[in-house]
């Protein structure tokens, strides 16, 4: 009897294992989450694929700083690709101060604007008045020195000149200056 009480709790307990744990992840999933505490952690799909930075120089880097009269923000994650290129997608304003809950248009690098940038090594291309986008700041304290937002834009490779297309962005960062 007590083998029969076992094979029947046996039995119970593996049937109510969760099989969805087995699934692949979506690639939105594999991002981080979107927080507001200073996590330093950034994210987007880059033509649909998960891009978390890590495994090369400098993997995350952010600054907020006022030089010479203007206010500047860079942003950049970084991370090696299976064929070993340095794939690195960036965010910036040029004499551009930014304020929480403001959105702002991703256009060329120029005075006044914010830019997005995605880099293949050494070459790069940087948003423009045709392939834009938008960052929004979700919270910035410059007290604990914490910048959160979220991003999309589009740019053109620097080698296919095919769209790349960087979306559901997102970043939680301590910034400094």
């Amino acid at each position: 009897m007590k083998k029969l009480i076992l094979l029947l709790l046996t039995t119970f307990i593996f049937s109510c294992c969760n099989k969805d744990d087995d699934q692949p992840k979506a690639e939105i999933d594999k991002l981080p989450p979107a927080t507001q505490v200073g996590a330093n952690t950034f994210g987007c799909l880059l033509d649909g694929v998960a891009f978390k930075p890590g495994g090369g120089p400098n993997p995350l880097d952010c600054v907020y700083q006022y030089v010479n009269g203007g206010y500047y923000f860079a942003l950049q994650g970084n991370k090696r690709d299976s064929n070993n290129n340095l794939l690195s997608v960036s965010l910036g304003t040029i004499n551009l101060q930014i304020f929480e809950n403001n959105t702002y248009q991703l256009k060329e690098q120029q005075d006044g604007n914010a830019r997005g940038r995605f880099y293949l090594n050494t070459l790069y291309n940087d948003t423009s008045q045709i392939y834009t986008g938008e960052l929004t700041i979700t919270k910035l304290d410059q007290v604990n020195k914490i910048v959160s937002g979220t991003f999309w834009f589009d740019v053109l490779h620097p080698l296919t000149n095919e769209v790349v297309k960087i979306r559901e962005g997102r970043f939680d960062m301590q910034y400094t200056n």
